[in-house]
């Protein structure tokens, strides 16, 4: 490639980049497992015109820049009107349906889903159910997710159960992390540099530098990993024994 188409597509790829960036800010932040058909497809879509703005050197690059600019704000528009009418977000997205109620596998549903009762078995069993009889209902999530209610005898006992008062354990606060310390959560926590460095010299560690990570609970428990754990093996829990 000679030099000057080279740069070229050093400065597409720069410009593609950041419209990316931009654009996927813009729209939202949906995690993968959230995503509709159409979302998948809108993205695949926005980066395949992304790509061609990179090395279509045959072309001029302001037309697929144009491209993705139009598919970027027609995404962004489908989400404004999909927030703003719930009709549309049902014709444009889909809605939930009911495939098992009672304990009763509706056919007429999986029909509409487009799956098999096969497909709604291997999707109880992701979700840890391998018994039809603990279901009462099940419902096929827009973006293709089973969400299943169990019967009331086989769902776990919770402490409002059980008429347990249980206290709110809270997130934990990190301290240090990949050798650095974070002092503004050291102080947020209500503790010192003296204090976390004598629960370290109780860890036998003499420097901050010598731990990965160490996070401080509601409770006042530290928990501490090192670079150096000493375990001289990890068990291996997969069932090929090959090279790797």
């Amino acid at each position: 490639m000679p030099l000057n188409e080279g740069l070229v597509v050093f400065v597409r790829s720069i410009i593609a980049f950041f419209s990316l960036l931009i654009f996927t800010r813009i729209i939202g932040k949906e995690q993968i497992s959230q995503l509709t058909f159409f979302d998948y497809v809108l993205g695949i879509t926005i980066g395949s015109i992304a790509a061609s703005l990179t090395t279509d050197l045959s072309s001029r690059a302001w037309p697929h820049w144009v491209g993705l600019i139009t598919w970027a704000a027609l995404g962004y528009l489908m989400e404004i009107i999909t927030m703003k009418w719930r009709y549309a977000a049902k014709v444009l997205e889909g809605q939930p349906d009911i495939v098992i109620m009672n304990g009763k596998i509706l056919e007429k549903a999986l029909k509409k889903s487009k799956y098999r009762a096969s497909d709604i078995l291997e999707l109880l069993r992701n979700q840890g159910v391998f018994d039809l009889n603990e279901v009462s209902y099940a419902i096929m999530e827009s973006n293709g997710r089973l969400s299943v209610l169990k019967k009331p005898e086989y769902q776990p006992l919770t402490p409002n159960d059980m008429n347990i008062q249980v206290k709110d354990k809270g997130i934990s606060t990190e301290l240090i992390y990949d050798g650095i310390l974070f002092s503004e959560n050291l102080r947020q926590a209500g503790k010192d540099e003296a204090w976390l460095m004598s629960r370290l010299k109780a860890q036998g560690i003499n420097d901050i530098s010598e731990v990965f990570l160490a996070a401080l609970n509601p409770e006042g428990n530290l928990y501490i990993d090192k670079y150096d754990d000493h375990i001289q093996k990890a068990i291996d829990i997969g069932d090929y024994k090959g090279p790797f």
